[in-house]
């Protein structure tokens, strides 16, 4: 029986078949531990289930010397140093390919609620600044017969493709579109990259005057990808149409940030793959990992 550490509550029942084979112990606060708590945690422990807010670098490793394995439940696995890890020996898994729909039907909640204004509309409401029918009042992009660009056709970019399809949309996917030319014909940029050196940023200034005026950008993949700054600049200037984003870098953003002043822009807390149902699944594949690793087999879901 090997001792596990969970660092946040699953309630879901995978971590009772984990519980059931060996020694877990779970961080019980609904706020991830800090850095130095989660090295002394993590200090006897062989199996580590951990999520995208723990950073797992060498640090940490440093003070795992038992550590054998570790699950991410996620499918990005950014929070981890991979070149640790491997010098290490120790395997990484991750929870690829459960949340493909959940995550593209996010995305193209975003895309039909910045298209629609739906976010403005409904403080107007709120605010008592909906007077009365307006022929002008929150008009916005109809989405049949306009281009949707997809930054990085992998499993999701190509489901959210499928859903653009029904809506009457044209699809450009970055492969084989160079990215510059799909910045340039898309209505709607959505974005399906991970987050590495060579995408960090990878929407910066210069990408966000490639774009149409009054394009709209969606975000569901990593904070990171995006340059923040820049695009809050852009919707101040009106070039950019609207943003919608699930991530943001960091998560949770600090109120006084200035991209949250920006206007037409909507803001959502990591959601992309909140289902009961996806989330049950990503636990079971985190857990498979884990027993799979401390068994001395290969996980089933290695990242």
């Amino acid at each position: 029986m090997a001792r596990v550490l969970v660092t946040r509550r699953l309630p879901f029942p995978a971590l009772d078949r984990l519980a059931a084979a060996h020694d877990v112990t779970v961080w019980e606060d609904d706020l991830p531990p800090s850095p130095e708590r989660l090295r002394e945690l993590v200090a006897d422990a062989e199996g580590l289930l951990c999520l995208l807010t723990d950073r797992v670098d060498a640090a940490l490793l440093d003070a795992a010397p038992r550590l054998r394995a570790i699950a991410v439940y996620a499918v990005g696995t950014d929070n981890v140093d991979h070149a640790a890890a491997r010098a290490r020996g120790i395997p990484v898994g991750n929870t690829p390919g459960v949340l493909t729909d959940a995550t593209a039907d996010l995305a193209f909640a975003l895309i039909l609620a910045a298209a629609r204004r739906l976010a403005e509309g409904e403080r107007a409401v709120r605010a008592g600044a909906w007077r009365t029918w307006e022929p002008a009042g929150w008009l916005g992009l109809e989405l049949r017969g306009a281009t949707l660009g997809i930054v990085g056709a992998g499993r999701i970019g190509r489901a959210v493709a499928r859903r653009a399809e029904g809506f009457g949309m044209e699809v450009v996917t970055s492969r084989p579109a160079p990215l510059e030319e799909l910045l340039e014909r898309s209505d709607v940029v959505s974005l399906h990259v991970p987050l590495t050196d060579a995408t960090r940023h990878l929407i910066d200034a210069a990408a966000l005057a490639r774009m149409k005026p009054g394009a709209i950008l969606v975000n569901t993949a990593r904070g990171g990808v995006v340059d923040q700054r820049a695009v809050a600049q852009a919707l101040r200037d009106g070039r950019l149409g609207a943003a919608a984003l699930d991530v943001t870098d960091p998560e949770p953003l600090p109120p006084d940030d200035p991209l949250l002043d920006a206007p037409n822009l909507l803001v959502v807390p990591h959601i992309g793959s909140a289902t009961h149902a996806t989330r049950a699944r990503m636990a079971d594949m985190a857990v498979d990992n884990l027993l799979a690793a401390l068994a001395g087999e290969p996980m089933p879901h290695p990242a």
